[in-house]
């Protein structure tokens, strides 16, 4: 077992960091979060033809992508489309993103109901035609096909079908949907207990990519704290020099190589499908979700009165972290998940 990414894998890390902070410098980020559609309408086919969504990708090298999309968060459905929906989907499916003429995402919670990934839904289809509503559906306004959980199991159906009504969130660059299904041609993708081992499978590897993405967060809130500390000066001295700045910078930096830690292992987990990849995946999840937050909030007390301005681009940082730590249940949810499984 080596949890060591391979010099490509690196080389690919120096690519995207570049890439991503070129395109994205914090008044560009602030300007695409408070638009109408919240994403970066131009850049999924620059992803394509730099091969982001290329089928023949790796979890681990799609995990050094989504730690770097964390690091400098990408207004795009990437997540959605590659985390959530793409597992499901068929290869030829597969080639339309891989081209960049395609963004899907998964729609699963419903309105009055439990809305966990792999709670029982009432969505129905009958010859074909889908029929259900859904809710809280990630990037659900920009997508063009959606992979819906039915009560028999996942079906694809294209966005034209379905009434969609867009929802903001915390985090302007990452918006959810509530999507009206009334009986919509509707392409089966598994059923039964295919469909149930797909979903959980489908679960693991969105609980690692969001863990990688806080990973991401965390060191960037990190090197925000840090390059401050150094820089701004107090009573005649760097202000790091101080224990209540320094200790906060190093609490923030324990709990970060303990995120990265577990996020790499839930990561080498997915890629291997190992037996242990629902528990490594549901402890990343809760620790790197946690990580990411307390180190905005250290990051942006740090900084002291700047950071809690608007112009100032922490608060979208910890808007993402307290999305991504949101997703599909709180950390106490997934720690109870993991307690399950040790006491089984």
């Amino acid at each position: 077992m080596d949890f060591a990414f391979s010099e490509e894998q690196e080389q690919l890390r120096g690519f995207a960091r570049e890439f991503l902070a070129s395109r994205y410098d914090d008044a560009r980020l602030a300007e695409i979060a408070d638009s109408s559609t919240g994403v970066d309408e131009d850049v999924w086919p620059k992803l394509a033809s730099m091969g982001w969504l290329d089928q023949d990708l790796t979890f681990l090298d799609q995990a050094v992508l989504f730690e770097e999309t964390g690091h400098r968060p990408l207004p795009a459905p990437y997540f959605s489309t590659v985390a959530l929906a793409a597992p499901a989907l068929d290869a030829d499916t597969g080639k339309r993103i891989a081209s960049g003429t395609l963004r899907a995402t998964l729609a699963w919670a419903e309105p009055g109901r439990p809305q966990a990934l792999l709670d029982p839904v009432e969505t129905s289809v009958t010859d074909g035609r889908l029929t259900g509503v859904k809710t809280l559906v990630p990037d659900g306004a920009v997508a063009a096909l959606f992979v819906v959980v039915a009560a028999d199991g996942l079906y694809a159906v294209e966005a034209a079908d379905a009434e969609v009504t867009p929802h903001p969130t915390i985090d302007g660059t990452r918006r959810v949907a509530d999507v009206r299904f009334s009986s919509a041609p509707a392409r089966a993708l598994a059923s039964g207990e295919e469909a149930r081992v797909l979903l959980g499978r489908i679960r693991d590897r969105a609980y690692a990519a969001l863990a990688l993405e806080g990973v991401g967060v965390a060191q960037r809130a990190l090197d925000l704290l840090v390059a401050y500390a150094k820089e701004r000066e107090q009573f005649g001295k760097p202000i790091g020099v101080y224990q209540a700045v320094s200790h906060k910078a190093s609490n923030v930096y324990v709990q970060l190589q303990e995120a990265r830690s577990l996020a790499y292992w839930a990561a080498w987990c997915v890629s291997e499908d190992d037996e242990m990849a629902r528990q490594a995946c549901l402890a990343a999840k809760a620790l790197a979700g946690s990580a990411a937050v307390f180190a905005c909030e250290n990051a942006i007390q740090g900084h002291g009165g700047i950071g809690f301005t608007w112009e100032h681009v922490l608060h979208r940082y910890y808007k993402r972290a307290q999305w991504l730590a949101a997703f599909d249940g709180s950390e106490r949810a997934q720690r109870a998940e993991v307690a399950a499984f040790l006491l089984d």
